[in-house]
């Protein structure tokens, strides 16, 4: 590096967002991860005795620590640190990376350890690249993911990597970086006098939601477009840091992990009959911007699964809702879809449809058995075959009700429909019950 690159280097450093400056050098000035990289944890230690042998992937949201933890590793050992986005590389970059690598080890036996930032982005050719110089270790591998790497990676990459899963920052984490980056005087903000009202500190932390880059990037925002006062002091009130960060940076992506684990809890807590957390959850989607005809499927789905006979009703105000909803659209059709939400989650609830998958399993197992005569097409082979004959027509007894087979031979018996005693299927079951009782079938069917 000659002078030129070297001033060219500090210049950059000095102009870098508050986010990148503030990036800690030591493992000691770490923040969060406790459970990860907390003293004695074995991801400390492999880092601090340089011993990181095997290919590490760090998934977690974003602004919780990944690619500062890449960058300390990097710190700590004597290895060549490479490093690559998936999002800009390809595989002739990779390619090079490589070749590099295999000329270091020959060279002076220097091992190469890979940095992979969104390595979920590269597709399965990409990923297979990396497979065989990761085992035969001319390349120790630190992939970092905001998915589950357990989908979004194949799995010999993941069979030969060890995962850490980062969780977003508490706020007590995150008010630590917070004064970090106020009173650092080489990286932060130390050299200027800068006044943060606790309600604007407080809105801050909150509305960062774990993110640390979006904390430091609404704190420099707050700083820089401040002008000092009279005695020099920038004073950050309330208005301006709800200024800096806007809206509450919500972890959702609507391809990913946060998608389904999101309207898996609105599922949950509307079966469970949680109304307070189901609204939470609905809140949650539609201010992520989720498409409201996903959420609005899933409970029509619900209607049927969980509720079902227990109020017919519920699959009506689920259509209905889909229904005024196409009709509408947002902000108002939120409407119907909350009403929907409401309605499913208060309703009494039976999962007796399930019975028609028991009965699938049955014919999977041992085959559709034929239908008994007397319940044949009469109209088409009554002369010939006599189909249909036997048949008894419930409207000509009393209740409408005659007591007869309607299941083949092989199958009598069997029960697949099991109803509950919740709501309407409550008077269903004590109908069913009835007609079971002896008087109601002379011949025991």
């Amino acid at each position: 590096m000659d002078l030129f690159d070297h001033a060219m280097q500090e210049s950059l450093q000095r102009e870098a967002p508050l986010a990148a400056r503030m990036r800690p050098q030591r493992l000691d000035d770490f923040v969060g991860q406790e459970d990860i990289i907390g003293e004695g944890r074995l991801l400390r230690r492999a880092i601090e005795a340089d011993r990181l042998f095997s290919s590490i992937i760090l998934c977690g949201p974003p602004g919780s620590g990944k690619t500062t933890l890449a960058r300390l590793i990097a710190n700590y050992s004597q290895s060549h640190f490479s490093t690559i986005s998936a999002v800009m590389a390809g595989k002739s970059e990779l390619r090079e990376v490589i070749d590099e690598a295999r000329e270091r080890r020959r060279l002076y036996q220097k091992r190469t350890i890979l940095f992979v930032d969104e390595v979920h982005r590269w597709n399965r050719a990409q990923q297979d690249a990396l497979l065989p110089n990761i085992e035969n270790g001319l390349i120790i591998l630190i992939g970092a993911t905001t998915q589950n790497p357990y989908f979004d990676v194949i799995p010999a990459l993941v069979s030969r990597s060890r995962i850490f899963m980062l969780k977003p920052l508490a706020e007590t984490d995150l008010g630590e970086l917070f004064e970090r980056a106020l009173s650092d005087k080489e990286r932060g903000y130390g050299t200027r006098k800068i006044q943060v009202d606790p309600q604007a500190k407080e809105h801050l932390l909150r509305m960062a939601n774990g993110d640390a880059r979006s904390l430091l990037n609404a704190v420099e925002l707050a700083v820089e477009s401040t002008k000092p006062d009279a005695s020099g002091v920038i004073h950050i009130d309330v208005q301006t840091a709800q200024d800096s960060i806007q809206q509450r940076a919500i972890h959702y992506d609507k391809n990913m992990d946060e998608h389904y684990d999101t309207i898996s809890a609105f599922i949950k807590s509307v079966r469970g009959s949680d109304p307070d957390a189901a609204l939470y959850w609905l809140a949650k989607m539609i201010t992520a911007g989720e498409d409201p005809r996903f959420i609005l499927r899933r409970l029509l789905i619900l209607a049927g699964e969980d509720i079902g006979l227990a109020d017919p009703q519920a699959l009506q105000v689920a259509s209905a809702a889909a229904s005024a909803y196409e009709y509408v659209g947002l902000p108002e059709g939120i409407f119907p879809i909350v009403e929907a939400t409401l309605y499913l989650a208060t309703a009494p609830k039976s999962n007796s449809a399930l019975g028609y998958f028991e009965a699938v399993k049955l014919i999977e197992q041992e085959g559709a058995q034929p239908v008994p005569t007397h319940l044949m097409d009469a109209n088409r082979d009554a002369k010939g075959f006599g189909h249909g004959k036997g048949y008894q027509y419930p409207h000509n007894f009393p209740g409408h009700y005659v007591g007869q087979q309607y299941l083949p031979d092989a199958v009598q018996g069997k029960h697949f429909y099991q109803p509950s005693n919740e709501g309407r299927e409550g008077e269903i079951n004590r109908r069913l019950e009835n007609l079971k009782k002896p008087s109601n079938n002379p011949n025991g069917k």
